[in-house]
Order: C-alpha cells, then structure tokens, then sequence
C-alpha cells in the first residue's frame, strides 16, 4: 500500500508542470520593439514571461541602485553599466554585449532624404532654419545624447547648435519630436529612424566621430530569478535572439579590442 501511495505520488510530481516564473528587464527605449520580439520569441521556447521596462538607459540605471526590482538591465552604452558595476549592482560575470548600432541625422522633411555622411563642412544651421531646434536625448545623460555630442564636437559643429537643441528624457522621444515636425531635425539610432515612419534620414555620423555604440547586459545583483535572467540573456545572443535584433536594424556586437 505504502509503495503504491509513493508510485502515485512519484507519477503525480513528474506529470506536474513546472510552474512559470516572470523576470523583469530593464532595457533602453531604443531596443523597444526588437526586445519585444526577442522576448517573445523566449517566452514561447521557456513558457516563463518577461515583462520589459523601457526608458532612457540613466533612468534605468539610477533606478536599479535605488533598489527597483530588475532582473536584466540592458543599457545602451557602456559607462552607465560601468557605473553599476562600481556600485555592485550587477553580476559582473553575466555581463555582454549583445549589439551595435549606428548614429544618424533625421528630418521630418521626406526631401531631406540623403545618404549623406556629417562632415566638418556641414551647416547644421543652415538645416535648421531660423527657428528650428535639434531634437536629441539629454546630451549630459542619456547615451544617444551622449554620443550625438561626442559626434557634434568632433566635427567642429557643437558650438552652432548647442544653443539650438530640443533635449528629451530619451531617444524615442527625440525620434517623437521630429515625425510629429515639432523639431525639423534629430540624432538618433538609425533603428529608431527604420522604425518610425514620419522621419527620413537626412544624414549618417561617421563612426569614427564618436565611441562605440555598444549595447551591454548583465543579470541585476539582487535579481529574483538570476537563474532564468542569465538564460534570458543567453537567448539574446543566440542565433535565434540575435535574428530577433537584427530584424529591427540592430547590428552584431562589435569585437572590442
């Protein structure tokens, strides 16, 4: 009787499904719509969930050292996640890159359409017109700001427009400004300009004017599930996570020498 009752039992654990966990990623807005896909496509290969967080890279990163409850961050350069290593708010072992991107000019203006690439040379002035402001991420914080400034500043334009800029909390939102014509012009990531229809590209930075963009992860320090967060971030560089990013323009990591 009593071997019956453990057979039963034994039969009832292993007929039992385990049961689906959720993590929490903390990602940079740009990576929006190809995590979405990339989570999706984890979700249905796990059966567990992931709930994604989006927002400027420095939000994110401040709000993991106060203590928010993140599995994943994914931040859209690396000295933020530098800076949380510092803190010891990440697991410094898990962490990756898991894409590259590149910087370009956009215009509300469907005419401004070019393959131009930002020189010395260029009148951003002149591009903007009497009034216009250049849209951008905040130049001082957010990454795509960050790296818009750099470019600026390398090529000798910073100082005619620094007194013209439309600062925004994140890339999205700059990439807003411009397709609804409140800003003639903006810098972001070129997978924000595939991914919105009401801006052209009216220019690409060299990529030499400014640091990598390199997009890095790493599992959070005090995670819930570091476990399935380490396997989330396996997918992401899988040949099946990186199809993902790359169907939305996003580019390979680039190898850093």
């Amino acid at each position: 009787m009593i071997s019956l009752l453990r057979t039963v039992l034994l039969a009832t654990c292993l007929a039992a499904p385990v049961q689906a966990k959720e993590i929490t990623v903390f990602a940079a807005a740009s990576l929006g719509d190809a995590l979405e896909q990339a989570a999706q496509g984890w979700e249905e290969h796990t059966g567990h969930a992931v709930t994604l967080v989006l927002a400027g890279t420095s939000t994110l990163a401040r709000q993991i050292d106060a203590g928010a409850p993140a599995d994943v961050f994914v931040s859209a350069n690396v000295d933020w996640m530098d800076w949380l290593s510092t803190h010891e708010r990440i697991d410094a072992q898990s962490r990756r890159d898991i894409a590259s991107n590149r910087l370009v000019l956009i215009a509300h203006d469907r005419s401004a359409q070019s393959d131009t690439v930002l020189t010395e040379a260029t009148d951003l002035t002149e591009w903007l017109g009497t009034d216009g402001r250049l849209a951008i991420a905040l130049p001082e914080a957010v990454p795509a700001g960050v790296y818009g400034k750099a470019a600026l500043t390398q090529l000798g334009l910073w100082d005619a427009v620094a007194s013209r800029l439309a600062p925004t909390d994140n890339v999205r939102a700059a990439l807003a400004l411009v397709a609804l014509g409140e800003a003639p012009l903006g810098i972001v990531y070129e997978t924000d300009a595939l991914a919105e229809k009401g801006v052209t590209v009216a220019a690409t930075f060299p990529d030499t004017s400014h640091p990598p963009i390199r997009y890095a992860a790493a599992v959070v320090a005090d995670s819930a599930n570091p476990e399935l967060a380490a396997g989330f971030l396996s997918w992401l560089v899988s040949g099946t996570g990186q199809a993902a990013l790359a169907a939305h323009g996003f580019l390979p990591p680039k190898a850093m020498p």
